[in-house]
């Protein structure tokens, strides 16, 4: 087995995009688009007279390995742009060619090919030294798409053949294990199979409903996230769906956010009216709202405030809808409506260093006590070449320091990003690990320096003058839909008791038995235990699978046995054996369970 010489996985996938495209030249006659490494892998987009297929693909990969057998030296070699432009053409590589022009155009009077064998393309690189480093049973070609060239539909639709690489066979099996597993828990899936949401075409794409377990679970979280936040110093505001097209553009979203945003809907007539053709007599034109920060902006503005209210700490589970082409949707991890779980803290510079360490301990102790141990932050901060920027370099230096150094102090594993950071302002980004190791996007943590300059926020400082406050916008869960998407994939939809829409199904052995089964559930109710009684006309061992397909957290099955001794026969969620236990022992068993958020 060839070794790996270089351990750098992103060089690897590229030099096997590479060895895909030899392969498609040799193979069809190919002419080659782009071809990145990119997460888990690599693809490559070509044009080619054959339509490939999947059924292709095992043929392509045979020829991949051929090369890797030839052990292909892989030499870099750098020419005058022109003659660059001049080699692509010959061999009527129209695609790269054109990237090369734009090149040129940009002022570049140099570029790079790498060639293997007869194979030679424009890339920057870097590659591996030869073909024969690559571990042939490292990769696998999985599947095929048509692509517009540059992805603007404006351009021809050419192919592009995506593959999964890891360092060998074992961590490719491994890969493929995941994947197997993460189908099986897929949120979409399961929802359905669950009954926790529906998205119906007639109803909206990308606009989730959902059913009363689906709800149940949402007031749980959303009870929880208020709980916590009046715990924490938080007070609540609210604010509508829609507003005036002026407040958009005095926030700056018409002009910055405006691909995300949908158009104006005019509320100056009624759909009978404009159905008729009538005109407007007054023309007023609202938006569906893509953020709830300028109204709690506006919200702060309506009075003066003193240095000695700040901070103040608003929050809102605000239904927010962001323009999302349907082609891109996916079930409840990307939407066109979904509410974020959003909170602006307004504060002076004094107080911004503490304050951010108060969200930071919040996010932690919000994914520990949804079953999330393992994250990893992204610090986002400008580009010290670009003045694209709003606000000051003072308040940038102070806030990015701020960041870095709770970051440093909280022990969070963290990775800079230069130039990540917005317009309006530097941040941290938290991504979960699921059971997986799948990472997901959730918390946000920014500051904004472009709301408090358009809004002229101010508060009266103790020199009885006015200042401009810090403003902070953060979300914890991100959104919702996004979180309990998630949620359900971490549990595979077996969620810990205290999360479970439903925590008990109690089940009759016959009609006789039904009665009693009320009685126990309704003493369950009274202690906040969400319980069902299946009274259905099947048979016990139905009932039962039922409720083990249902993902139940505890199972109750009663029968006359049950009845004479005042006893209930439980059966937990995942376990074979059952166990006899009092009403009352079951129940503060539950409770204590649920206390310890378990």
């Amino acid at each position: 087995m060839p070794k790996i010489k270089n351990n750098n996985l992103e060089i690897y996938r590229h030099s096997l995009a590479h060895i895909l495209m030899q392969a498609l030249e040799r193979m069809y006659g190919a002419v080659p688009g782009v071809g990145p490494a990119i997460e888990n892998g690599f693809y490559h987009d070509f044009d080619c007279k054959k339509q490939i297929t999947e059924q292709d693909l095992p043929k392509i990969e045979e020829e991949m390995k051929e090369i890797i057998k030839e052990n292909l030296p892989i030499k870099r070699k750098i020419m005058k742009i022109d003659q660059g432009i001049e080699l692509l053409k010959k061999k009527k590589f129209i695609y790269t060619a054109e990237i090369a022009k734009n090149l040129k155009k940009q002022g570049e009077k140099n570029i790079s090919f790498y060639k293997q064998g007869n194979f030679i393309n424009m890339c920057r690189g870097p590659h591996l030294s030869s073909t024969g480093e690559i571990d042939p049973q490292s990769f696998e070609l999985t599947k095929i798409a048509g692509v517009y060239w540059k992805n603007n539909e404006k351009n021809k639709m050419i192919q592009r053949i995506y593959g999964v690489s890891f360092n060998n066979k074992k961590e490719l099996k491994k890969y493929f294990k995941i994947l197997e597993e993460a189908e099986k828990r897929d949120h979409r899936k399961l929802g359905k199979e669950l009954k926790l949401f529906l998205i119906d075409p007639d109803v909206g794409l990308g606009l989730p409903m959902w059913l009363p377990k689906g709800a149940m679970l949402w007031r749980i979280m959303e009870d929880f996230w208020y709980q916590e936040h009046l715990k924490n110093g938080y007070e609540l505001v609210r604010s509508p769906h829609i507003g005036s097209k002026k407040l958009w553009e005095k926030s700056g979203h018409w002009n910055f956010y405006n691909e995300s945003m949908y158009p104006p809907m005019e509320v100056g007539q009624s759909l009978e009216d404009a159905q008729a053709g009538k005109k407007v007599k007054v023309k007023e034109e609202y938006l569906i709202k893509p953020m709830n920060c300028p109204f709690h902006v506006t919200l702060y503005n309506s009075q003066q405030h003193s240095y000695r209210e700040l901070p103040l700490r608003w929050a809102e589970c605000g239904t927010v809808y962001r323009y999302e082409k349907s082609g891109e949707l996916s079930g409840l991890t990307r939407v066109r409506g979904f509410t974020q779980d959003d909170a602006h803290i307004i504060c002076t510079k004094k107080q911004a260093e503490q304050e951010l360490k108060k969200v930071l301990d919040f996010i932690i102790f919000i994914f520990k006590s949804f079953g999330f141990n393992d994250y990893k932050v992204y610090l986002s901060v400008r580009d010290p070449k670009n003045n694209k920027y709003a606000g000051t370099k003072e308040g940038w230096d102070f806030t990015e320091k701020a960041l870095e150094k709770v970051a440093k102090e909280k022990g969070l594993d963290y990775e800079k990003d230069i130039g990540g950071a917005v317009f309006y302002g530097p941040k941290l980004d938290f991504k979960v690990k699921d059971c997986l190791g799948r990472e997901w996007q959730c918390s946000t943590l920014q500051y904004d320096f472009n709301l408090p300059e358009k809004f002229k926020m101010n508060f009266i400082n103790e020199k009885g003058e006015k200042e401009r406050p810090y403003m902070l916008h953060r979300a914890l869960f991100g959104s919702f839909e996004r979180f309990i998407g998630i949620l359900i994939e971490h549990y595979a939809g077996a969620f810990p008791l205290w999360l479970s829409p439903l925590q008990v199904k109690i089940i009759s052995v016959s009609e006789k038995h039904i009665k009693y089964c009320e009685e126990l559930a309704n003493k369950l109710r009274k202690e906040n235990i969400r319980v069902k009684v299946d009274d259905s006309n099947e048979t016990v061992g139905n009932k039962i699978r039922k409720a083990i397909t249902e993902k139940i957290p505890y199972m109750a099955v009663i029968g006359d046995k049950e009845i004479k001794s005042k006893k209930i026969n439980i059966r937990d969620y995942g376990l074979k054996q059952t166990r006899e236990i009092s009403l009352e022992k079951f129940i503060k068993e539950v409770l204590e369970k649920i206390e310890k958020k378990k």
